[in-house]
């Protein structure tokens, strides 16, 4: 599988698309089943961490005390600096 966390939010939304579609065709055996699911929660999480380092930096923008909005560089663990 390709390195989960180098992936981008669009990316990994079509790996996820991808997975969805193989498990909703119905022809997987049990076994193939289980890991496909297993790889669509993995690319669903991607997704979601994707979206709140998103949310966070669209916070850090909103919440600066300047007129002007500024950004504020964080790391992606969620540590604002």
């Amino acid at each position: 599988m390709a390195e989960i966390k180098n992936l981008t939010f669009e990316e990994a939304l079509k790996k996820l698309e991808e997975t969805v579609r193989k498990l909703e065709d119905g022809s997987l055996g049990l076994e193939e089943a289980l890991t496909t699911f297993e790889e669509g929660i993995q690319w669903s999480r991607q997704c979601q961490r994707r979206l709140a380092d998103a949310e966070k930096k669209v916070d850090i923008l909103l919440k600066t005390d300047k007129e002007e909005l500024s950004q504020v560089a964080f790391d992606l663990d969620g540590n604002a600096e």
